[in-house]
């Protein structure tokens, strides 16, 4: 994937995906961070999709006059722990700690969302883990393993050989999201389809998924938008 920019106030950066499946020249602005992605066939020469991208610029730039601005965590504000706001202080020590006054963690502002990410991958995997062995064991199932991803499409996902996937950004949302995530991703062990007999295990597994699954389609787009990393 290459990069190109489209000049302008403000300039607007692409990325450029070539792809064999690809029939047509395509141009997506993704609703979770605003990134912009030139999608061409293999064949199809890079002036006329930037071309292609140009010719849509009125469009592009009121798609993205309408994204939702990044966070980023600072001393000072709050960040969502398990779908609470929880604020961020500076304190003692060279780690993230949680105390009842909140996050507390050292008073250097540029690493502020590297530490709290690195807290926040650590809990989403004592979280994720839990709930995926519960949830096995309701079933019946063992899982092979479970890594963590920041993805972008989707909050889960469980391979045929048994391995767990998660989005570490789960940890963000109240527990019972996360809770059932684990439980979809641990049916697949049993049904690695989204057919009736799929959903009938998670009713059994997590009766309460459809409330739930419905509050990560109206809210994860805001799990998204925070950045972590310095701009």
């Amino acid at each position: 994937m290459g990069q190109a920019i489209l000049p302008g106030d403000p300039p607007i950066e692409i990325s450029l995906r070539r792809t064999g499946r690809a029939r047509r020249i395509s141009l997506r602005v993704s609703r979770l961070d605003g990134r912009v992605t030139l999608s061409l066939p293999d064949h199809t020469p890079t002036s006329e999709a930037l071309a292609f991208a140009r010719a849509k610029e009125d469009w592009l730039r009121r798609m993205l006059a309408g994204q939702v601005a990044p966070e980023r965590p600072r001393i000072g504000g709050t960040i969502p722990v398990e779908g609470q706001p929880l604020p961020i202080l500076a304190g003692p020590g060279r780690r993230v700690s949680l105390t009842a006054e909140g996050l507390v963690l050292p008073d250097e502002p540029e690493r502020v969302g590297i530490r709290i990410a690195a807290w926040l991958k650590l809990l989403a995997r004592d979280r994720l883990a839990a709930a995926s062995d519960r949830h096995a064991a309701a079933l019946g199932r063992r899982y092979t393993g479970l890594t963590l991803r920041d993805t972008r499409s989707r909050w889960g996902s469980c391979a045929p050989d048994g391995r767990l996937m998660y989005s570490w950004r789960l940890v963000m949302a109240p527990p019972e999201v996360l809770d059932y995530v684990a439980a979809h991703e641990v049916a697949h062990l049993a049904e690695m389809n989204h057919s009736p007999a799929f959903w009938s295990v998670v009713a059994q597994l997590f009766p309460d998924h459809k409330r739930q699954r419905a509050w990560l389609k109206q809210n994860g787009q805001h799990l998204h938008r925070w950045q972590f990393t310095a701009p």
